[in-house]
């Protein structure tokens, strides 16, 4: 059954990523086609045909490796016009403008991608990212509000006897040890927070804001106990404490260490649930997720270097380093195997599912062709020139020829090959461990 479930977790990652692919591509298709651009492929997947079927201009189709995906539009660059290129990357230049050329069918040739007005351009190119990063926040949205995150309810699952000293190794109540403020109170395990101070709590997070903010200030606090509402009188007492977020997880510093602070302290937990958010919180997350997504990019290199190096030593990975779809699929399938609530697993695998979309846009943005990124840039670079020849009186200037950068192009390619191929190796050989297991 393990097993099964294991295969089902890839396979729920692998749908979820050739959708993410698909809508991808349709981000750069449907602009393309409203702009007037000849469209000759829609294909998801690289390498050999699986299955493909020509409607109209336009072949749409599988291939086998499902790692991406493309739209094969007329004239992504200026007609080659018959000059030699000369220099040391000559030949690859030529081969890069003769494809080209091929893509510009006779009796369309107006209906080029290097034609389209420069603001045109970029909505085509940014049309996929966006796509990703859409996805991304209705998938957070469905999370965050239509099931909830994991969050402390308003049912107290424990009150504790006492009070411990912060940082104490003591786990049991000893003679002479205070009562706790919970305790002395009469609050019970199964009690549901109603109130306190007057104000209505609908999750554990907002009572401990209100104690937290109160110490050594007596609290009406109000708990349905079997049906019926019984009002208690509540004292926090001034501790120091280790504070936590929402989510019940310790805050850090700036330095990575548990944030420590005097706070109103009761001495009750609750039971953790699935709490619904405000509508705009998969934005906010989907926002989150970009910042981190960023930084992650921004130490790229030696996010890679620490991943190679964890491979030769056999150290443990950076969870927070990059993966490969390999590790994606790999955690998914794990995730779907541990013993856990089925709604509990789901919620993991759709985070999953949207953190990798945040992913792709944001990495797709990276101003470096064959990135969609660097198109973008290609079109703006060419919308400076017509600008800055406008202001001077000037004819305009023909449109950039981006097959000039074809040797960049191929580092580019080939660094993101190597780099796929490194995380793929680590996430066979010394996979990330998210799950302690």
């Amino acid at each position: 059954m393990e097993i099964l479930l294991y295969v089902v977790g890839i396979v729920f990652m692998l749908i979820g990523l050739g959708v993410s692919i698909g809508l991808h591509e349709i981000g750069h298709l449907v602009p393309a086609k409203l702009f007037g651009v000849r469209v000759g492929q829609y294909m998801i997947g690289f390498g050999p045909r699986i299955w493909s079927r020509r409607f109209g201009e336009t072949e749409y189709g599988f291939k086998a490796l499902p790692v991406g995906g493309f739209i094969s539009m007329s004239g992504m660059y200026p007609a080659s016009d018959g000059t030699p290129v000369r220099g040391l990357f000559a030949s690859l230049v030529q081969d890069a403008r003769a494809a080209n050329d091929e893509t510009i069918a006779d009796g369309a040739e107006e209906r080029v991608f290097f034609r389209l007005p420069v603001w045109k351009r970029i909505i085509v190119m940014l049309g996929g990212p966006l796509m990703n990063l859409l996805l991304a926040v209705v998938i957070f949205t469905v999370l965050a509000s239509g099931i909830g995150l994991q969050q402390g309810t308003t049912t107290i699952a424990g009150v504790t006897e006492c009070v411990l000293p912060a940082g104490t190794t003591q786990t049991e109540c000893e003679p002479g040890d205070p009562s706790s403020p919970a305790a002395k109170a009469g609050v019970l395990p199964g009690d549901v927070l109603v109130s306190i101070d007057g104000s209505a709590v609908s999750d554990f997070a907002q009572a401990t804001a209100i104690i937290q903010a109160a110490p050594d200030e007596t609290l009406d606090m109000v708990v349905s106990r079997d049906g019926e509402d019984v009002r208690l009188s509540i004292t926090p007492i001034a501790a120091e404490r280790e504070l936590t977020d929402a989510g019940g997880q310790p805050l850090l510093d700036a330095d990575g260490e548990r944030v420590v602070a005097e706070v109103g302290y009761v001495g009750m937990s609750a039971q953790m649930g699935l709490i619904r958010q405000p509508i705009g919180t998969g934005a906010e997350m989907a926002g989150e997720n970009v910042v981190r997504v960023a930084e992650l990019i921004v130490q790229l290199p030696v996010k890679l270097w620490n991943v190679g190096s964890s491979l030769v030593t056999g150290a443990d990975r950076d969870p927070d380093g990059p993966l490969s779809v390999v590790g994606v699929g790999r955690l998914a399938g794990e995730v779907a195997a541990t013993d856990a609530p089925v709604l509990n697993r789901f919620v993991v695998l759709l985070s999953l599912l949207g953190s990798l979309n945040i992913a792709l846009f944001v990495f797709n943005l990276i101003p470096l062709l064959p990135l969609d990124g660097g198109h973008i840039l290609v079109a703006l670079w060419d919308g400076v020139r017509r600008m800055w020849a406008k202001m001077l009186g000037r004819p305009a200037p023909a449109p950039v020829d981006a097959t000039r950068l074809v040797p960049l192009t191929i580092v580019v390619a080939v660094l993101l090959i190597g780099m796929g191929a490194l995380l793929m190796i680590a996430d066979v050989v010394n996979p990330v461990d998210l799950l302690g297991g």
